[in-house]
């Protein structure tokens, strides 16, 4: 039975998000928010119909008035548990980049008009059913922040969410299903350990300048190699960054990094392989940004000219989630 129910359920519901607008602000009105018993709800009901026929049968008058007394706490708990849901704002605010493997906080604002307080109200991603709480006070907002993991890199839709309650008596499940337009970039995951910085290349202009200034000067940093003298160490910088950086030389400046595919030098299959390497050049993009290095960007079909600073690093990320 299940091998019949799960397709048809798929397929239900994959009809049913396609007619839902894309937007990332909605207000909840009655023909967005769906209501059913819970599992205490239906055994609520069936309690009342025995303590009715029980009633009944055997002339209780205060059976009657047990039985239509719940019945009427249950009806004043349903208009309550709707009216939580129904006006309230969701806003989806703009969601920051983040690497792949690691979970992705979509922030959604809660905002309410009314003049009492919305008590008991989740938000969770449709799929996870991990739920976050929060009461919105009285002509007031709260925000909540949804945990999503993306596993991959490129530009993701984020997907939907879906905000209920149950308050106050827990007999009804107020729900409603909501599709952000927003879209979410994931980079490349970085590899760790990252690897040592590829060499970098002369530059003919850079060459000639230095070649003019005296050549015992020191000037900018870069990452500490094998045989470099203790004295050309900044200690000051290890101390902050825990890695070992070295004093650079003017000579030295005349020199560009590029950070290219095939400096990776890995090997393996070809889908996997593409994967790995685009791993590795983010973690020297983020090495080289520690160091405070110009550092260039070559991929197949781009090529990002020698920089430095957060826009640099941030388009060169872009580059490579979206290569």
């Amino acid at each position: 039975m299940r091998q019949v129910l799960n397709p048809l359920r798929t397929r239900f519901r994959r009809w049913f998000e396609a007619r839902l607008p894309l937007s990332d602000s909605v207000t909840l009105s009655q023909r967005t928010v769906y209501i059913l018993p819970t599992r205490a709800g239906w055994m609520l009901g069936l309690t009342l119909l025995v303590l009715l026929a029980a009633s009944i049968n055997y002339q209780l008058n205060l059976g009657y008035l047990l039985t239509f007394l719940l019945g009427g706490a249950a009806v004043v708990g349903m208009h309550l548990c709707h009216g939580t849901l129904r006006g309230l704002n969701l806003h989806l605010l703009p969601p920051q980049a983040r690497f792949a493997q690691s979970p992705a906080l979509l922030d959604v604002v809660l905002t309410s008009a009314r003049r009492s307080v919305r008590h008991g109200i989740g938000v969770s991603v449709l799929d996870l059913q991990a739920w976050v709480w929060a009461d919105v006070p009285a002509q007031g907002s709260a925000t909540v922040q949804v945990a999503w993991q993306p596993l991959q890199r490129g530009l993701h839709r984020v997907p939907t969410l879906t905000a209920e309650t149950r308050f106050p008596m827990g007999s009804f499940r107020v729900w409603t299903v909501w599709r952000p337009a927003a879209q979410v970039l994931v980079y490349p995951a970085p590899e760790l350990p990252p690897p040592p910085l590829p060499p970098a290349l002369a530059h003919d202009d850079g060459a000639r300048r230095a070649s003019t200034r005296d050549g015992g000067d020191f000037d900018g940093v870069r990452p500490y190699r094998r045989g470099d003298p203790l004295k050309q160490i900044v200690w000051k910088k290890v101390a902050k960054t825990d890695q070992l950086v070295s004093r650079e030389r003017e000579q030295q400046q005349g020199q560009e990094l590029w950070l290219d595919l095939a400096h990776t030098r890995l090997i393996g299959a070809a889908p996997a392989l593409l994967e790995r390497r685009l791993s590795r050049l983010c973690a020297w993009v983020l090495l080289a940004d520690r160091f405070g290095l110009d550092y260039g960007l070559r991929l197949p079909g781009k090529e990002i000219s020698p920089g430095s600073g957060e826009a640099h690093k941030r388009q060169c990320l872009e580059a490579l989630a979206l290569c």
